[in-house]
């Protein structure tokens, strides 16, 4: 009896053996440090918690091009992560990696998950399709650009704490703060993300040819536009005279709206997080300015942040758990936890609407503007979003000149003419480095 029992036993442990090993390991990279890794942790222990057969481990691999140059080095070495978070500016990198990648779509039937690239939002989804409509990456961690004011500070100038609409408007509202002994006027974060990319979009106007590199390598910047020139050339002036304060390359400008020192500020939607977080401000967020004399403006705004990208090079069955957890991280529920937690907008138009029932824009107004805003028309050809190659150089390129310009060094017109010819230099070298 006693030999009995214990083979009973060791066949017990055995079969519990085998179901551990079983369970197949899916590693995602991703570079969201903080609080912001621990929600990242989180979904995957909630994905882990609803079924056994996988097991996703969240492992944060640095910055957002340490990440992406590591998960390439992984590829080629055929030793790649399932998958790897990647910004939206390395779009471009990750398509020119050959055979590195699974469009969802693929991935999706081939695993005969439930897949329905309408379901997200059109210009979420649309900066990561190609032009066939195949949707290469899943949007992840998505922003815009917004525009902020302190109510406060309006009302101590005695004016009525509602945002300008436009920039005539804004320059108007600048010059009565500062008359009224305000310092800091206005400022912004990410100024070229903001004043180049975003600005383009929402005025409907092209930043490079091609669709914007979407439509292939041989694309050129055409950021010398005589709308370009005259909107840095505007913000030069206002920052001679007082009203606008240069920031810095990234986010800067958001400690300075946060803590009270700026009376408007553009940014980030998700900013929104560090502005509630500090509680020094009374303050609104709203749509971009827009220049009211250039026809049909105010177009959309377009995203900022990363999407998930699936590497090919693992085993076949690996890719239904991949599969399994991109359906889960779009669920509505999953999506309006993220949203509402983090500041991000929700990938799908589902998850939006899941949020707007619960009260939360009610309870909690501005979280719904970044979703207003990129919706606010069906995006066009110049605002669908960018595709432009080592565009990590060339988005350095631009803020470069822009601050020759900021600082009285070049004119507008100098340092764009600037621009285009040292971007198109760079895109030249990717083209090469990728026919």
């Amino acid at each position: 009896m006693k030999i009995k029992i214990l083979a009973i036993a060791l066949l017990t442990i055995g079969l519990t053996s085998t179901n551990a090993q079983a369970q197949t390991e899916i590693q995602w990279w991703h570079s969201m440090g903080g609080a912001l890794g621990e929600r990242v942790k989180a979904l995957a222990d909630q994905f882990n918690a609803e079924q056994k057969d996988y097991k996703v481990v969240a492992v944060y691999k640095g910055s957002y091009p340490v990440s992406m140059t590591a998960a390439i080095a992984a590829f080629r070495a055929k030793n790649p992560p399932h998958i790897v978070q990647v910004y939206e500016v390395g779009t471009a990198t990750m398509m020119a990696a050959k055979g590195a990648i699974v469009p969802i779509p693929k991935l999706m039937k081939d695993a005969k998950e439930p897949f329905d690239p309408k379901a997200y939002l059109p210009t979420v989804a649309g900066y990561y399709t190609d032009l066939k409509g195949n949707m290469l990456s899943l949007p992840f961690n998505s922003s815009t650009a917004l525009f902020y004011i302190n109510k406060g500070a309006f009302t101590k100038a005695g004016l009525e704490p509602v945002a300008p609409k436009t920039w005539k408007e804004l320059r108007a509202v600048a010059e009565k703060l500062k008359a009224a002994g305000q310092e800091c006027v206005y400022t912004t974060s990410w100024p070229s993300w903001v004043h180049i990319e975003n600005f383009s979009a929402w005025h409907n106007v092209p930043i490079g040819t091609l669709q914007n590199g979407m439509g292939g390598l041989d694309t050129k910047f055409t950021i010398d536009s005589p709308l370009h020139v005259r909107h840095l050339q505007m913000l030069a002036d206002m920052s001679k005279q007082g009203l606008f304060v240069y920031a810095g390359r990234t986010s800067e400008g958001d400690a300075k709206f946060a803590g009270g020192e700026c009376a408007m500020f553009t940014g980030s939607a998700s900013a929104i997080g560090g502005i509630k977080k500090a509680g020094k401000v009374d303050w609104s967020v709203n749509f971009l300015p827009y220049h009211d004399d250039i026809k049909g403006a105010p177009q959309n705004s377009i995203i900022g942040g990363a999407s998930l990208w699936v590497m090919s090079g693992k085993p076949k069955g690996d890719y239904i758990g991949v599969a399994k957890f991109m359906s889960f991280l779009s669920r509505p529920e999953v999506q309006m936890e993220w949203h509402t937690g983090t500041g991000y907008v929700p990938i799908t138009l589902a998850a939006y609407e899941l949020t707007r029932k619960s009260g939360f824009y009610e309870k909690n107004p501005g979280f719904d503007m970044a979703v207003k805003q990129l919706t606010n028309k069906q995006p066009t050809a110049n605002s669908k979003g960018l595709r432009f190659g080592n565009f990590v150089q060339g988005r350095d390129i631009f803020k470069e000149e822009m601050e020759a310009v900021f600082s009285g060094k070049k004119d507008a017109k100098t340092a764009l003419d600037d621009a285009v010819k040292r971007g198109n230099e760079n895109l030249r070298k990717f083209q090469a480095a990728n026919k």
